[in-house]
């Protein structure tokens, strides 16, 4: 399908050629300037926002005869001031599109042919209820998008977490925008920006990290580029491998190596304590770690990051100079820190700059950890990925309950029992044969996950039933099951959120054609027919309109960082947007957070009680209450790791993958824009001079890209905007619009591992090598597309109306029995352990006797309490002999076997060493059976779960003691052995 082709015949500028516009140099206050881009003049003008990256910008919807016939900047909108990028100006021609979904389709006869709403959703809703009744609802799973409404994810949120009470939701957000919300949590006590995009208006540097803005956010890199145009021009510091257009206006450039963000955040830190930039008296006030921070970067010398990072010595040391004596600091991160190495731990090494510096919420002071995408904020507000709606704590028992009272379902049901699945988990278990329903919505997994060879393998699983809701036939939907075809942006109504907190209304402009709904519609059509009800009885999601749940999430964000509770579509309409918190105390919104020095970090208040750097194990509760932030922010410490993926002699050179100044995700909307296609109508690899010598590659050239997972056919870009050693692709290309036949995708090079923390994917990790084609091949493509191969796949697959499970039931089996089992007869052994086996094992330790009765008591008291439970649920014997046996033969000799302990007093200390081993075994079977009752909904099974672990803690608690008493007495001082002794 080609690009939509007309050209705007009205237009301020071209913003094609002249990205960013006329400069309109500043101080204090960014002059107004009205961008606009249409086919003919408009009869009216409707509000909206644009929708194609994070920045938010406001605009008006130009429509004539029911059709949208362009964009103009909306003057009075705090965020752009009437400008727009190329993006804007240009994106809305691709609802012009001749390609576009307009009635349902479901796969028959393996082909996808139309159908009729009604055939559509009862096939869903059959599918559900199918895999409810024989797998459960966990073998369900959502995975959405960064660009839906407010109100749609809030509706999706509660069709999974309210309706389905499952944990498997997951968005795109997580490749583009979790590490920022993961940093903020850790840092702040709470997701939400602290800065404002006023802030670039006021301040003496800008130190942006892993973000090239003016590819990213064009219309927010006007706004600087006039700051450093007019008086008084803030110092600009850019982080980025590549010399990018950011990079080649900055006052000074840093390069460092792919993957050592950390170790050079670590280093500018290092300086800072060193040289004494650092306002110990608003930091010892208003952060905890100061010390543990101090004691982490003092080993990162510049001598050191020099080595690990190619920062030179100087330009460390000015980095840090100017960052520590600038009376003003405004810092920004994208891709370049959340998609590489450490992402998390650099990500908060940011904050704590500002942090060290005093420099958050203060005009020209702050941090925009950056989003990728323009509605990413609701995602995570709402719940539909890795967060809570409302920026709630799962480990906080008063926050589900407020959520279970607030949706009025029974406490139990709200599912807290872990974080939400994130993607690779969900691939993890599609793969493992747990999930069996797939419903993507608006996003395009089989062009942007990462490793997408074994992404399109496990997509194309003849037993794996997907929905795609979108507004075209992306790679994805061209293998779905059921393809629902979405209204889209200006055809429907509802609210989002950009990057600086800052919320839209976007208004209705044109109806959409053909069959298409809006998303919200959908998702409350499907709980409808699901029968979703409350505790009451009543339908759990009532709402006919979208202002209907907006003003539900109104009262769902009361009180929470994220208050809407001011806002409503009357005060949204008619001016610009308006920033979160909007309350009674902050009734016009609010600029800045914490600009009183209070952080969202009460252990009562705060979103998440934070995770391990390094590990990215969660903190509990009682750990955290240990930190004892108390509303001030965290200062987190990491040392530096390197990448698991490094260059080597086979693949010599490090990949880096990201956007493009025209184009948007994987081109859905973008690429069917022709003015923004034809600007980049190809992807292309980025090479130094010196990489392309080796290779034998020159400029211009088709050339191999290569990697452990796959290898793609491109034109091969060879100058100094790459350094040595380093390689960059765009990730926005596929196969919807693939003519010639070749693998484009940047993904089917990257490397499927992810942060510890955010779990977002490291798009800038892995090794490649390029290749040169050979001249005496055959005609077409060298490296060939594999989609192709993947809808071929998906032809195979069964009717879909025949996919249900009934008749396969025979072939599943629940495991959980299997476990239970096997932790019930540790508990049995347990008891063996206590009233026989240890007493023939150690002789007369009054002590340990006196201790066997009390441990005998508990051990027959968790007993007591599981067994009910296995009675009821049953016990899978059919493995033969448990573990729980070879474990006991392992750790404790037989009371018959000779002892070669050299002393009673050694064997006593390695009989207690056992238990506790023993006792440990027992607290991981139990610690996999907790979330387990939770997600079964069976408060009585959770209860007798939680006793059982009471009473081994108490167990442990004991046993420790005893070997803490006993060891050093007993390894210290010189003996006999016993085997020694009477042979003199």
């Amino acid at each position: 399908m080609a690009a939509a082709s007309a050209q705007p015949k009205i237009q301020s500028r071209d913003s094609i050629e002249d990205v960013w516009g006329p400069r309109t140099p500043y101080k204090d206050e960014w002059p107004t300037r009205v961008d606009k881009s249409c086919d003919e003049e408009p009869e009216k003008w409707v509000q909206s926002a644009c929708v194609l990256c994070s920045n938010g910008c406001g605009l008006d919807i130009g429509v004539k005869d029911g059709k949208v016939v362009g964009v103009r900047g909306r003057a009075t909108d705090r965020v752009n001031k009437g400008r727009l990028g190329p993006k804007g100006l240009n994106g809305w021609r691709a609802m012009h599109a001749k390609d576009r979904l307009t009635h349902p389709l479901i796969r028959k006869n393996g082909q996808l042919e139309r159908a009729s709403w009604d055939e559509a959703m009862d096939l869903i809703v059959a599918k559900s209820k199918d895999l409810q009744k024989h797998m459960t609802n966990h073998s369900i799973a959502f995975y959405t998008t960064g660009q839906l409404f407010l109100e749609e994810y809030y509706a999706l949120a509660m069709v999974g977490k309210a309706g389905l009470h499952t944990l498997h939701m997951d968005g795109n957000t997580r490749l583009c925008t979790a590490t920022a919300a993961t940093a903020m949590r850790e840092s702040f006590g709470s997701d939400g920006q602290p800065g404002s995009y006023g802030d670039i208006d006021y301040t003496e540097c800008i130190f942006m990290v892993g973000h090239n803005m003016a590819a990213t956010q064009t219309v927010l890199w006007s706004r600087i580029l006039d700051r450093l145009a007019g008086p008084s021009p803030p110092k600009l510091i850019v982080v980025d491998p590549r010399r990018s257009e950011s990079a080649s206006k900055a006052t000074l450039h840093l390069a460092p190596k792919v993957g050592t963000n950390l170790a050079l955040l670590n280093g500018i830190q290092h300086l800072m304590f060193k040289n004494g930039w650092v306002d110990y008296e608003w930091a010892e006030r208003h952060t905890v770690g100061l010390e543990d921070l101090k004691a982490t970067v003092a080993e990162y010398d510049p001598q050191t990051v020099e080595r690990i990072t190619g920062i030179s010595v100087e330009q460390l040391e000015e980095a840090a100079r100017i960052l520590g004596t600038s009376k003003s600091l405004l810092s920004t991160a994208l891709q370049g820190v959340y998609q590489s190495n450490q992402a998390t731990a650099s990500a908060c090494q940011i904050n704590n700059i500002n942090l060290l510096r005093g420099m958050i919420g203060k005009p020209g002071c702050g941090v925009l950890q950056m989003n990728g995408q323009p509605t990413a904020q609701n995602n995570r507000e709402a719940g539909c990925d890795g967060e809570y709606p409302g920026f709630r704590n799962h480990q906080n028992p008063a926050h589900m309950a407020e959520l279970a009272k607030l949706w009025n379902i029974e406490p139990a049901k709200v599912p807290h029992w872990n974080e939400p699945t994130h993607i690779m988990n969900l691939l993890n278990y599609i793969e493992a044969d747990t999930i069996k329903m797939f419903w993507i919505t608006c996003t395009n997994p089989l062009v942007s996950l990462p490793n997408l060879p074994r992404v399109r393998r496990l997509l194309t699983k003849p037993d794996l039933f997907v929905v795609c809701q979108d507004i075209y036939m992306t790679e994805t939907a061209a293998i779905a099951d059921v393809v629902l075809p979405a209204a889209q942006w200006g055809e429907k109504t509802g609210c989002f959120t950009n990057v600086d907190r800052t919320v839209h209304i976007s208004h209705k402009a044109v109806d959409p054609p053909g069959e298409c709904r809006p998303d919200l519609d959908i998702f409350l059509d499907y709980a409808r027919r699901m029968g979703f009800k409350d505790k009451d009885g009543n339908d759990l999601m009532p709402w006919k309109t979208s202002e209907e749940v907006f003003e539900a999430w109104k009262k769902l964000s009361a009180g929470r960082p994220c208050d809407y509770s001011g806002l409503s579509y009357d005060r949204l309409t008619g001016g610009s947007g308006i920033q979160w918190p909007c309350n009674e105390q902050n009734p016009h919104g609010t600029e800045r957070l914490y600009a009183d020095g209070q952080f969202f970090t009460d252990v009562d208040h705060c979103e998440s009680f934070g995770h391990d750097l390094e590990t990215g194990a969660p903190y509990s509760r009682e750990e955290y209450e240990h930190l004892n932030p108390r509303g001030r922010a965290i200062l987190k410490a990491c040392h530096y790791s390197p990448p698991m993926e490094e260059p080597d002699d086979e693949f010599p050179l490090r990949l880096s993958t990201g956007r493009n100044t025209y184009h948007f995700h994987t081109r859905t909307k973008t690429g069917r824009s022709a003015p923004l296609q034809k600007s980049c109508p190809e992807p292309e690899v980025r090479i130094s001079e010196q990489d392309a010598a080796k290779a034998g590659v020159s400029d211009g050239e088709m050339v191999v890209v290569r990697s452990k997972r796959g290898a793609v056919e491109v034109k091969c870009r060879v100058g100094k905007m790459v350094s040595k050693g380093n390689v960059f692709m765009p990730f926005h290309f596929g196969y919807w619009d693939n003519k010639d036949g070749r693998a484009t995708a940047a993904n089917e090079l990257t490397i499927d591992r992810w942060d510890p923390v955010s779990k977002q994917p490291m798009f800038k990790a892995g090794a490649v090598r390029i290749e040169m084609i050979p001249a005496d091949r055959a005609s077409g493509p060298y490296i060939p597309e594999p989609q192709t191969g993947a809808l071929e796949e998906a032809a195979q697959k069964p009717d879909v109306s025949a996919m249900t499970n009934s008749e396969d039931q025979a072939k599943y089996e629940r495991q959980m029995e299997l476990f239970l089992g096997e932790t019930y007869e540790t508990t049995v052994q347990l008891l063996e352990i206590y009233g026989s086996l240890i007493p023939q094992l150690i002789h007369h330790d009054q002590e340990v006797e006196g201790g066997l009765r009390m441990l005998h008591k508990l051990a027959d008291g968790m007993r007591a309490r599981l067994e009910p439970h296995v009675q009821r649920l049953g016990e899978n014997k059919q493995r033969g002999r448990h573990r729980a046996h070879v474990l006991r033969e392992a750790l404790f000799p037989h009371p018959d076997d000779e002892s070669d302990s050299p002393s009673i007093a050694y064997q006593v200390l390695e009989t207690l060493q056992g238990l506790a081993v023993y006792l440990s075994h027992i607290q991981s079977s139990l610690t996999a059976l907790e979330p387990v009752a939770l997600a079964m909904w069976d408060a009585e099974f959770s209860q007798a779960v939680q006793s059982a672990q009471q009473c081994v803690h108490r167990m442990t608690a004991w046993v420790k003691q005893q070997i803490k008493v006993r060891s050093p007495q007993t390894l210290l001082v010189p003996i006999i052995p016993a085997a020694s002794k009477g042979r003199d």
